[in-house]
């Protein structure tokens, strides 16, 4: 058993019914632990229904900014004060089974070089999500995506996805380059160790360059297959997709010229980061049609 609770961490933005079904799973939990939630100045009824239903929890802590800060400064500042061994960056989206934070510390107490740790996340429908394994989406990978050329050379490692969720899943804990943001399971020594999360990212990303500063520094990610969390994705995101989209391929542009500006020739970052706004823009004119096309069919009511 822990000397201290596991300190859970959970940034909130407008997640509705969903953050207090997260929180309750938590509280929950078979380990001891201690919530903290940070609102990032919801307009919804998210912490009205958290406070009417697990509010006189002495074990849940709320926060509220005046504005919205983004992901990682909410997480920041939380992490400056928390007391646990562990603490648990979960979304608030995410809700874990009674034994899911049981195993992870387990599984991190008998690897001392891990310093964070992963679970698998499964979507509403029973299926592993995409991000939940993956390998670092280096400008290389992401290139050789975009053009398609890990479908057309299915066995060259070479032209390998980043995305691992289409390979078996492992009987025991592993080591990946990358987990699913969604739930990350930090030791604080290592988090004492690597620094906070960049605030440089508002949202989307941050979550790639604590796993490079984390191995930069020596530290293992662990993936944990026989601890399960399920992720209800994209509940923060519902009503303004195109900024979320923004945001994250921002972020993108951000991290691949923190990390591999000297490693990889000028002309193929510049190339890169090219394909990131384009496929940005392709995005966000795609969704912004779809929307407007939604609005204008006529509702069952009004069809003859």
């Amino acid at each position: 058993m822990t000397q201290k609770p596991i300190s859970v961490v959970i940034v909130n933005y407008n997640a509705g019914a969903f953050l207090t079904a997260s929180v309750r799973a938590v509280l929950s939990s078979s380990v001891p632990v201690e919530v903290t939630v940070v609102d990032n100045a919801s307009v919804d009824r998210s912490l009205a229904m958290l406070r009417a239903t697990v509010g006189d929890d002495s074990r849940l802590r709320v926060l509220e900014n005046r504005s919205n800060v983004g992901f990682a400064a909410a997480n920041n500042r939380v992490l400056r004060a928390v007391g646990g061994t562990y603490i648990l960056l979960l979304n608030p989206d995410c809700e874990v089974r009674t034994d899911t934070l049981e195993r992870v510390w387990q599984a991190m107490e008998r690897a001392p070089e891990a310093g964070i740790a992963g679970c698998l996340v499964r979507d509403p429908d029973g299926g592993e999500q995409v991000a939940c394994r993956r390998s670092i989406p280096t400008p290389w990978r992401s290139l050789t995506r975009v053009l398609g050329l890990n479908r057309l050379f299915t066995r060259d490692p070479r032209f390998q996805s980043f995305e691992q969720s289409h390979q078996p899943l492992p009987t025991e804990p592993v080591y990946l380059e990358g987990i699913s943001g969604a739930f990350m399971f930090v030791r604080r020594a290592a988090m004492n160790d690597v620094g906070l999360l960049d605030e440089g990212y508002f949202l989307h990303c941050e979550d790639l360059d604590w796993f490079m500063r984390f191995r930069h520094a020596g530290w293992r990610i662990l993936f944990v297959p026989d601890a399960e969390v399920v992720h209800a994705k994209g509940a923060c995101s519902t009503g303004s997709p195109v900024r979320v989209l923004w945001y994250k391929h921002r972020g993108m542009a951000r991290f691949y010229g923190k990390f591999f500006r000297n490693a990889y020739p000028l002309p193929m970052l510049w190339l890169v980061n090219s394909m990131v706004w384009l496929r940005f823009a392709a995005l966000a004119i795609l969704g912004t049609v779809k929307r407007f096309a939604t609005r204008l069919l006529p509702t069952g009511a009004d069809r003859p």
